[in-house]
């Protein structure tokens, strides 16, 4: 505000000195005041993403602020703290704030964000990646509102808008104040997965069915990313499918001549980091490993918490007569006999090595040679819904993510225990009575999953979410072990960095004889040295008398 008012005080010192002296000393005595007291407002906002992946840079790379608020619809907005809605928020405004080097971006969240109508939240979902596709220099924020920061919105709004010194001078202005450092790279930060199996009987060499679900989020700011259907729905089915054939193989009539392996991977939203080392680890570095057997397939759950849709995204069709043919026709029997309101379909998608993300995370075993497969309700990848801070805990239909979950578990027993070769009927249900789904139990697990935001950034190998999901493991399956994953110092894979949740401060500041002054200063070379020191005695000797 100072240097655009001294701009204008500078013009009038210039064109006409004597008349502007006349005019400006009343205007002087008649404003000045004590100074107010100042007041501030102090809230929590949440950086965007900042992290390197195979040696490209994304999302904000500054942390720190120290400037003025405007809103987008100011005219100069360099050097600025741009606060938006999200409500108003639209990529044209976001890059008129880059583009004129604003100072900051400061986007103001909803408290309740499933409210939101939908088109403004899919709009901002479909956003989120172009947010992130480039490096920013400038630090952009999100903060969830309350009623003084909606005011401080406001109020800026309104002196944004104002192009009249009068009323620029006379209104409310704020100063825009991080308390934290500049951000940097974390060193050796570890990604955890998990691993726990159930071993089959009838001899050693027994086929291995894999059953993974990355537990990780994310969204365009890692402190914001709850990851309810992307992937809490996952995990939760994965958890639930632990539960019932651990019940199974307690029993030697109903124990199968399969080995089942549990594995919730970590960095799953880095291009599956986690999955990646733990194959390598498994494939390249030991002499015992269950995925060094004869892998029957690998299931990948991936956003399976809503909708009416099932699709088996495959990298490679499976051939007649395979493990992986006999899920892919259980999984159409299951469907069609019970739950015919389901649409089920399977989508093939060649591995494209030369795109910087895999697709989905069976990609990654399908690299490596193994047959995978990914099963989401989601018919492409590419949908927002996977990387949004939008997807909580509304975004889960618990009543049908326990319907899938059925679907998954049916199959997958009518494959373990050959059913349909046996004669068995498409309609029968192996999970009935005490052994059926649990749908309070999928609850409890996708509300614990959602309480807390699971970034791979913020959840370290000490993580509560990490040691309570190894506490669910082991109480269902045997061998639970955890598996670490550290960039490599020379070449790093992935780097993150903090300060990614600060506190902000809004310092109000209002226009007195103070700021004028400021001002004077601004433009003092059109200014004799004997002028300031009369006007800085006539503010000491009015503020005396107002005392």
């Amino acid at each position: 505000m100072f240097e655009e008012a001294s701009e204008v005080f500078d013009n009038m010192f210039k064109s006409s000195f004597p008349l502007t002296f006349i005019v400006f000393i009343p205007a002087v005595l008649i404003l000045v005041s004590p100074l107010p007291a100042e007041a501030a407002h102090e809230f929590t906002v949440y950086r965007m993403q900042q992290y390197d992946l195979q040696g490209q840079p994304y999302g904000t790379r500054n942390a720190i602020l120290n400037t003025e608020a405007r809103t987008v619809e100011a005219e100069v907005l360099s050097r600025r703290c741009v606060i938006m809605r999200l409500a108003d928020f639209s990529y044209d405004k976001y890059q008129k704030a880059l583009r004129q080097s604003a100072g900051a971006v400061v986007i103001i969240l909803p408290k309740n964000m499933s409210a939101m109508p939908q088109d403004i939240v899919q709009q901002f979902m479909e956003l989120e990646p172009e947010m992130l596709a480039t490096e920013t220099i400038i630090p952009v924020y999100f903060a969830m509102e309350d009623d003084e920061l909606l005011s401080i919105y406001t109020q800026t709004l309104t002196s944004s808008s104002s192009q009249v010194l009068l009323h620029t001078a006379t209104a409310n202005g704020f100063q825009m104040v991080t308390s934290g450092a500049q951000s940097k790279a974390i060193s050796d930060w570890a990604i955890t997965s998990l691993e726990g199996r159930l071993a089959g009987v009838g001899g050693e060499d027994l086929p291995t069915i894999v059953v993974v679900a990355h537990y990780d989020s994310f969204g365009v700011a890692p402190w914001l990313s709850y990851g309810a259907d992307s992937n809490g729905s996952g995990v939760s089915m994965l958890l639930e499918l632990a539960r019932l054939f651990s019940k199974l193989y307690t029993y030697k009539r109903t124990h199968a001549g399969f080995n089942l392996l549990f594995f919730l991977s970590g960095g799953g939203k880095f291009n599956y980091q986690g999955t990646k080392r733990w194959l390598e680890d498994n494939l390249d570095h030991t002499d015992s490993s269950l995925l060094q057997d004869n892998v029957a397939f690998v299931l990948c759950l991936d956003t399976l918490g809503n909708g009416d849709s099932l699709h088996l995204h495959v990298s490679k069709p499976p051939k007649e007569g395979s493990p992986q043919y006999y899920l892919l026709k259980e999984l159409e029997t299951v469907v069609s006999s019970q739950y015919p309101e389901v649409k089920f379909s399977m989508i093939h998608k060649k591995i494209n090595l030369a795109d910087d993300m895999l697709a989905w995370e069976h990609e990654r075993f399908g690299i490596r040679r193994l047959p995978a497969f990914t099963l989401s309700h989601l018919p492409s990848h590419r949908l927002a819904q996977r990387s949004s801070i939008m997807d909580v805990r509304p975004h889960v239909d618990v009543k049908k993510l326990s319907r899938n979950t059925k679907v998954v578990a049916e199959a997958l027993a009518r494959v373990i225990y050959n059913l349909t070769e046996k004669g068995a009927p498409g309609d029968l249900q192996i999970f009935t009575e005490q052994m059926q789904v649990q749908e309070e139990h999928l609850s409890a697990v996708v509300d614990w999953l959602t309480a807390q935001p699971r970034a791979a950034q913020l959840v370290d190998k000490d993580s509560s979410v990490v040691s309570t999901l190894e506490y669910h493991l082991a109480h269902y399956l045997k061998d639970v072990k955890r598996h670490y994953v550290k960039a490599d110092k020379r070449d790093p894979e992935f780097v993150f960095y903090d300060q990614l949740k600060q506190t902000m401060n809004a310092y109000r500041y209002t226009f007195t004889t103070h700021t004028f002054l400021k001002m004077l200063c601004l433009v003092s070379v059109n200014l004799d040295l004997s002028l300031f020191k009369l006007l800085h005695r006539c503010r000491e000797e009015i503020g005396w008398l107002l005392r």
